[in-house]
């Protein structure tokens, strides 16, 4: 559409509405608020007020934090019993827990995040506790020199696994092993190490240590076990950080 020298602003700007409004748009909208009218302007004759600004309000105490966690076993035997039972571990879901199993002082403690979905009796027996087994076999272990655990004493594959949502679970943790005293940790899941206070890693394994109390346990940290099975480049690379944490 041509404007001449001297166009009709008016009837210009109603062909654009109707040319939008013809398109089916007839508002628009943005998120951040604006001001359209400009603020009045001081009058000459105002004098800068004298009241003494009010003093600012004083910031309430924090109340200390208290420690939620629950009181925790400190025999090995009781501690089972309260994992099976206590209302405080998984929302107070008490079907469907596996136990721990396995003697005190073992060779390795191996820890996975949570039982199998088709663990029952038996902790890690489901295709992941298989290949674990193997693994296990080949490195010269046999099943009587371990104690299997787990973080949560149920299958749950929407688990939240930041420290803040899972202080029981955490405490839980740092007291199974502190009473089950084993010469060697094997973490199964890099999410389980933010639970040990350490920083989640990459790869296919990292050898660290665990602190608690004045005593330090070699640690070993590995993916879930189908992910390296799955990968013959990382097998390789499990294999020796095996071999350099075990010293074999």
């Amino acid at each position: 559409m041509g404007i001449g020298t001297n166009p009709d602003f008016a009837e210009a700007f109603a062909a654009a509405l109707d040319w939008w409004r013809e398109a089916g748009v007839d508002a628009t909208f943005v998120d951040e608020p604006r001001t359209w009218l400009a603020p009045p302007e001081p009058k000459a004759d105002d004098a800068p007020s004298r009241k003494r600004a009010a003093p600012a309000p004083k910031p309430q105490e924090l109340a200390p934090v208290v420690d939620i966690a629950p009181t925790l076993p400190q025999d090995l035997d009781s501690f089972r019993d309260w994992w099976m039972t206590s209302p405080d571990l998984d929302g107070g879901r008490v079907s469907g827990r596996v136990p721990p199993h396995g003697a005190t002082e073992p060779a390795m403690m191996i820890v996975a995040a949570m039982p199998e979905s088709g663990d029952s009796q038996a902790l890690l027996a489901g295709p992941e506790g298989k290949l674990l087994d193997m693994f296990l076999k080949m490195a010269g272990l046999s099943d009587d020199t371990i104690y299997r655990a787990s973080v949560l004493p149920c299958h749950s594959p929407g688990a939240d696994w930041d420290p803040a949502a899972n202080r029981t679970a955490m405490s839980a943790l740092v007291q199974h092993i502190a009473l089950v005293r084993p010469k060697r940790l094997l973490v199964i899941g890099f999410n389980i190490l933010p639970l040990l206070q350490h920083a989640s890693a990459q790869g296919p394994a990292v050898s660290s240590v665990f602190n608690h109390e004045g005593a330090t346990i070699p640690m070993l940290a590995v993916r879930r076990i189908p992910a390296p099975a799955s990968q013959p480049r990382w097998k390789c690379v499990l294999w020796r950080a095996w071999l350099d944490w075990t010293g074999s």
